[in-house]
């Protein structure tokens, strides 16, 4: 009998040759684009965000539904409030109904921890809403430059926080879900151990990683040799990194609070949530990926990670023009549904 690996992986998928041709067409002219416009380091974060709010960058501009509820939760400091996007599922149009939700998705937006807002991704938190029966709600925490670590991670921190003593009265169920995109994976793990440190009872039917930043000191080798500039590269991850931790030695950036990979996930051993990775064969951060999703399972976690050759970094922002940002979509609503189907 033939010696057989202990890790097995669809290698497949990591072949260039899987890319589809329309992947490639919506790279290239990802990259057109992006070569063509200033990079938010160059003309400022505020200046970029104004830019991005009309459309004026790689990304669509953000399409803000009506039927979400700007909302804001306490912060841990006196007389500030973190704003938060609400949106409860299209079928429960009365208040009386809106409280029997089956619980909260909490959702962190993606942007390097420098762009976006709680207003970015209105048509997401509609599909998690409808798809999972749950109010979701996602946090508009703070920026950086302006606001670097550690106040974006604490305006999650506090937000998560009250939702887990709050959400039973006022949406019908517990805390179902963590999840964003990019930096808001990132901020979903970190939340993660937040909760599982402070919170014996800690409990959760899973996370949403799409294409998550772990290591932030170091960099895994996909992102130290990515140099086109294909949404991110090496260069652009340098800028977001610099801007959220300034002027931290590597010491400090290996801290779990920083950087979720360096953390010993022995200790959480039997209370991981189930984890969902997302990434695309073509993202900078697709080892960032990987290998969070090795060190689950090697800690007794429950993982599932999908591999979607030729897509780009933020690659579900583009369901118009990529089926793989599709296909990403319902692996996501395979996966909620599985987990809530658990007992």
């Amino acid at each position: 009998m033939p010696l057989t690996s202990d890790i097995t992986l669809n290698a497949g998928k990591f072949d260039p040759a899987a890319a589809s041709e329309q992947s490639k067409r919506l790279n290239d002219r990802l990259i057109e684009f992006i070569e063509k416009g200033p990079k938010w380091y160059e003309v400022g974060a505020a200046k970029y965000r104004e830019m991005r709010l009309k459309g004026e960058t790689a990304f669509p501009a953000p399409k803000v539904l009506p039927d979400a509820i700007d909302i804001k939760i306490r912060s841990r400091d006196a007389g500030r409030g973190i704003p938060c996007r609400l949106m409860y599922p299209k079928a429960r149009t009365t208040a009386e109904e809106r409280k029997k939700c089956l619980g909260v998705i909490i959702h962190f937006h993606g942007g390097g921890w420098v762009i976006g807002d709680e207003k970015s991704q209105d048509p997401l938190l509609s599909f998690y809403a409808d798809m999972a029966d749950a109010a979701v709600i996602s946090v508009g925490y703070r920026l950086a430059p302006e606001d670097p670590f550690p106040r974006g991670p604490e305006d999650c921190y506090d937000a998560a926080e009250y939702l887990f003593k709050t959400s039973e009265a006022e949406f019908g169920g517990p805390v179902r879900f963590i999840g964003g995109e990019s930096a808001g994976a990132h901020l979903s793990v970190v939340t993660a151990y937040h909760l599982l440190t402070t919170h014996p009872t800690f409990n959760l039917s899973g996370l949403l990683l799409h294409f998550g930043c772990y290591d932030l000191c170091n960099g895994f080798p996909s992102s130290i040799n990515f140099s086109r500039p294909l949404i991110l590269n090496r260069e652009m991850i340098s800028h977001f990194v610099n801007a959220f931790v300034p002027n931290m030695t590597p010491e400090q950036k290996i801290h779990p609070s920083v950087s979720p990979y360096y953390e010993n996930l022995e200790k959480y051993r039997g209370r991981l949530p189930p984890a969902l990775f997302t990434c695309g064969t073509e993202d900078p951060l697709l080892d960032d990926s990987v290998v969070m999703a090795t060190k689950w399972l090697m800690a007794g976690g429950y993982a599932i990670l999908k591999i979607y050759p030729g897509a780009p970094h933020g690659f579900t922002g583009f369901p118009d023009m990529l089926d793989e940002a599709g296909q990403a979509l319902d692996d996501t609503k395979t996966f909620i549904q599985e987990q809530l189907e658990k007992p």
